[in-house]
C-alpha cells in the first residue's frame, strides 16, 4: 500500500507543491477550517483527477481560493455591490461568496450551475501556495465524499492511499464548521450553507450598506 508522507510547509515544499499543480497534480494543504485539496481550477484534466480522488459526484461544483479580490476577474465579470462590503469586512476569512461564473470556466469547476464559489483564506500556508502557483487554487475539503473532512496532515495520509501527490503539513486546523456559503437571490442575500460566520452577522453588515445607500441617494433599494 502506498502511503503519502506529509512534508513540512516551508518555502521549498510550497514551491515544489506549485510545480505539482502546474503539472496537473493534486496537493493537500491547510485552511482556516479544514485541510483542502488544491488543483489548477482552469485545468479540466486536473479537475477530473480531483473528482476521482475524492470520489465526488460530478454535478457538484468546486470552490476556489484567491489571494486577493483582484483575482475575482479570473472567474466572474460582475462583483455585486453588496459583496464589496462583505469582502471588505469578512475577507480573509471563512466566508465563501457565490458569483456568476465566466462561461469560459471548466464545467467541472462550476458543476454546470453557471456559478462559482470563492473565498480568501487567512491561512498562511494556503496563501503561500497561491503565491507560489501564481494563480488561484481549488479548495474542496480533503476527504472522500461522505466522510468527515480532515483536520490534520496525518488524517489525510491515512484517508488517501493514492491520488494525492503531496501533503503540506501546516499543523492542525480548527475543524468544526466549514466556511459560510452566501449567494444572492433576486438581489437579496441567502445562506446556502451555515458555517463559521453567523449569517445574521453577515446580513446585518449588508443591511448597513443598503441603509447608507438610501441615505446617500434617497432611492428605495428594497
Amino acid at each position: 500500500m502506498h502511503v503519502i508522507r506529509p512534508v513540512t510547509a516551508d518555502n521549498i515544499s510550497v514551491s515544489h507543491a506549485a510545480r505539482i499543480l502546474r503539472a496537473g497534480g493534486v496537493v493537500a494543504f491547510p485552511t482556516e477550517t479544514y485541510y483542502g485539496l488544491a488543483a489548477d481550477p482552469f485545468n479540466p484534466s486536473a479537475l477530473a483527477r480531483l473528482f476521482q480522488v475524492k470520489q465526488r459526484p460530478r454535478q457538484l461544483p468546486i470552490l476556489v481560493l484567491v489571494e486577493n479580490s483582484s483575482q475575482l476577474k479570473l472567474f466572474t465579470s460582475t462583483v455585486p455591490v453588496m459583496y464589496h462590503l462583505l469582502i471588505d469586512t469578512f475577507w480573509p476569512g471563512p466566508l465563501t461568496l457565490i458569483f456568476q461564473a465566466l462561461p469560459t470556466l471548466p464545467d467541472q469547476l462550476t458543476g454546470k450551475t453557471g456559478t462559482v464559489g470563492i473565498r480568501y483564506s487567512p491561512n498562511p500556508t494556503a496563501n503561500a501556495l497561491i503565491q507560489a502557483f501564481n494563480s488561484p487554487i481549488t479548495a474542496t475539503s480533503a476527504n472522500i465524499s461522505g466522510l468527515p473532512a480532515a483536520t490534520s496532515a496525518e488524517e489525510i495520509s491515512q484517508m488517501f492511499v493514492d491520488g494525492i501527490d503531496l501533503i503540506l503539513d501546516g499543523g492542525p486546523t480548527p475543524g468544526g464548521s466549514g466556511s459560510t456559503l452566501v449567494g444572492l437571490d433576486k438581489g437579496r442575500l441567502v445562506c446556502i450553507r451555515k458555517g463559521q460566520i453567523d449569517f445574521a452577522r453577515i446580513k446585518r453588515c449588508a443591511d448597513r450598506l443598503f441603509e447608507s445607500l438610501r441615505e446617500y441617494s434617497g432611492d428605495d433599494y428594497e
